[in-house]
């Protein structure tokens, strides 16, 4: 497991030379090091900022070091604790572990000896950690797919994701809707080997939040800030520690949460909403946007210093017409992906039709349309009148055909009646395909009247 920089280590001893001592060597080591002399200067220390390791002795005015960890082992990432004393029993050895305390030393001790320990101690608290982030992140962000592509201004994106993805710089991924930014976006994280070294990618749609919901989601909310929440909620930047943090749809924030957001990446650190901890920024921000953020920064709609901050690299993703001869690749991709084990096959004229149209919602667009024609499709066949294209749009010959328009009924109906001419009416699997019930798909077959075709 890769060490920080520093390993944040708070020191709560109250004899001054020993204390002076410790913070000088483990200073030597590495370590960031704060040190106060009595447990409630320890305990205030522990709740305003975050630490990775305590050693805490157990004899100290105000409040024993036992005491602290009382309260420490309630938080919800509290740093693993070292309990030190100079008259120790087994009973407070056991009393200590019992508590949370990761190992007890006993007066004197070989200064090699804390340092060991202290490493250790951090190892344990980063995997905890992990496991608790882990469980918390969406599982979506771990699904990583292949760009597909052969056109050559795709293949420049790739080109500059292979070269900027193991820097710690921030990026700006640009390009019309639908184009594949947040695919960038997760392979860029994908590349860079965060997620190897145990960080996540977490996605925050900027767009899809109200202005009072934005700060809590990207920095936290403390315990009982808002009604019912009965416990504290970690942000966006928390559970990204380690990985990546995907801003989707940049643009859409506020001004007051461009000012929160950029306070943060400045200073390095931030707190909860409603809280007194400060925590270290340790997530690279990557932004993406449809929008011009140049354009905005002139119109005063963004901040032009948030702008800077964030654009140190910027990415942008050409739009599907300008990839022609990735439309159908990406439709038989797209085929293989929606039409089970046998899909249909797209005829000359559908391929033929696909390739004229403008695509003005790129590749998210193609996907639908492709998804929606498996359905239409009778005979493992798609041909240009399968396609759902937009309204008047162009075909190969430049003729203008009105979209096909159906229900969802219909949808169903087509969908089901195709896949049981495909496992010719085996309805065990069938409904397998379909992922519904033998007795669901008997229902239907009955409920759209269905019969099933004469054999020989």
């Amino acid at each position: 497991m890769k060490e920080p920089a520093q390993i944040k280590v708070l020191i709560a001893e109250d004899e001054e030379m020993l204390g002076t001592v410790l913070e000088q060597f483990l200073t030597s080591r590495g370590h960031a090091v704060t040190v106060v002399r009595d447990g409630r200067a320890a305990l205030e220390a522990l709740r305003r900022d975050a630490f990775d390791v305590a050693l805490l002795d157990i004899v100290m005015p105000e409040l024993d070091g036992l005491e602290v960890l009382r309260h420490v082992v309630d938080e919800p990432a509290p740093p693993q604790v070292i309990i030190i004393t100079g008259n120790g029993t087994i009973e407070t050895a056991i009393t200590a572990i019992r508590l949370g305390a990761y190992d007890y030393l006993s007066k004197p001790y070989r200064m090699a000896e804390i340092d060991v320990l202290v490493r250790r101690a951090w190892e344990k608290r980063q995997l905890a950690r992990q496991n608790v982030l882990l469980q918390s992140r969406l599982e979506r962000a771990d699904g990583v797919t292949d760009v597909i592509t052969r056109s050559a201004p795709m293949q420049a994106v790739l080109a500059l994701v292979e070269r900027v993805a193991k820097s710690d710089s921030s990026v700006v991924i640009s390009g019309e809707a639908g184009t594949g930014k947040e695919l960038i976006a997760r392979l860029l994280h994908r590349v860079s080997g965060r997620g190897e070294a145990g960080g996540g990618m977490v996605h925050v749609d900027c767009a899809a939040l109200g202005d009072t919901q934005m700060e809590g989601e990207l920095f936290g909310l403390e315990k009982g800030v808002q009604p019912g929440l009965l416990k504290r909620k970690p942000g966006a930047f928390e559970l990204a520690s380690g990985g990546t943090l995907f801003l989707d749809e940049v643009g859409a924030l506020d001004i007051k949460a461009q000012g929160k957001l950029l306070r943060a990446l400045e200073t390095g650190s931030y707190m909860r909403h409603g809280g007194s901890q400060k925590l270290d920024v340790d997530a690279r921000v990557v932004a993406a946007t449809k929008t011009d953020l140049a354009a905005a920064v002139t119109n005063r709609s963004f901040r032009s210093d948030l702008y800077y901050r964030i654009n140190t690299i910027n990415i942008s993703v050409p739009p599907l017409r300008e990839r022609g001869m990735d439309i159908a690749l990406l439709a038989e991709h797209f085929l293989r992906a929606f039409g089970g084990a046998v899909p249909p096959t797209l005829t000359p004229d559908a391929v033929a039709a696909l390739e004229a149209y403008s695509w003005p919602g790129n590749v998210r667009e193609l996907r639908n349309v492709i998804e929606r024609a498996v359905l239409l499709a009778s005979g493992g066949v798609i041909t240009r009148n399968d396609l759902p294209l937009a309204t008047h749009a162009p075909h190969a010959n430049g003729a203008d055909t009105e979209a096909q328009q159906f229900t969802l009924a219909d949808l169903e109906r087509r969908h089901i009646e195709a896949i049981l001419a495909r496992a010719n009416w085996h309805q065990g699997r069938a409904a397998t395909q379909l992922g519904i019930s033998s007795k669901t798909l008997y229902r239907k077959i009955r409920e759209y009247g269905f019969v099933r075709p004469r054999t020989g």
